[in-house]
């Protein structure tokens, strides 16, 4: 099974969003692809009375419902804290080797997974591991998600540093307008991300075209499956 950690500067960067769009149009090209959020918390009371989760609810819809939610996301808590802390609310803990073993549940299901992780790379995933700890034990390459706001090139070039010191393969990644931007600023923030590190920018996600990922290279779509790679 070969798949991608999709991971990103920081919470709120639209990591659902882009997980969705890249396995919606895997799908759409007749690939068996699947979507993995190893741990979710957060939950929205619904409509019935329950809990909900958006995040899960999106790749669910982005895979056409074809598999279990419990199997998209096996681990949720209600708090919208990070996960242990969210987890000690309930007098319960992330189990690490469900994180694990969740994603090896697809293996024989799909040939490509899209694996969603949790705020950025140094974000508390248990009491004593962070998401990178669990990208690196899957062994995906990543693909980092980046808000097209101020700080960006900040918190950019902070998350490729920590890939790169743990030994991350790194995909590539994608600039996000998740607001309104000038085309002044889009360009300066673009070309200084550039200038200052060997990893591709792959795709934008243009504020009014949600329902794509914008290639940099001016192809009418980007080939994904080259860069996904394969489970340890």
């Amino acid at each position: 099974m070969q798949g991608l950690f999709i991971t990103a500067t920081d919470t709120g960067a639209g990591k659902t969003h882009c997980a969705s769009l890249i396995a919606s149009e895997l799908r759409s090209a007749g690939h068996r692809v699947g979507c993995y959020k190893p741990v979710c918390s957060g939950g929205e009371v619904a409509a019935d009375g329950r809990l909900r989760w958006e995040d899960i609810q999106i790749l669910s819809d982005a895979i056409d419902h074809r598999f279990p939610i419990e199997r998209i996301c096996p681990q949720t808590f209600a708090a919208p804290l990070a996960p242990p802390a969210a987890a000690r609310h309930e007098n319960r803990n992330v189990d690490p080797s469900l994180l694990r073993t969740g994603a090896q549940w697809w293996s024989d299901r799909v040939d490509f997974l899209c694996v969603e992780g949790v705020g950025g790379l140094l974000c508390p995933l248990t009491e004593t591991e962070t998401v990178a700890d669990l990208a690196g034990d899957l062994g995906f390459p990543l693909l980092i998600v980046c808000p097209l706001i101020l700080g960006t090139i900040n918190h950019t070039l902070l998350t490729i540093e920590v890939a790169e010191a743990r030994n991350l393969s790194i995909a590539g990644l994608v600039l996000n307008h998740i607001r309104p931007v000038t085309d002044e600023v889009s360009e300066s923030t673009i070309a200084e991300i550039v200038s200052r590190t060997t990893v591709p920018i792959l795709a934008t996600m243009p504020f009014n075209e949600r329902d794509r990922l914008r290639p940099m290279q001016g192809d009418e779509r980007i080939s994904w499956v080259k860069h996904f790679g394969p489970q340890k």
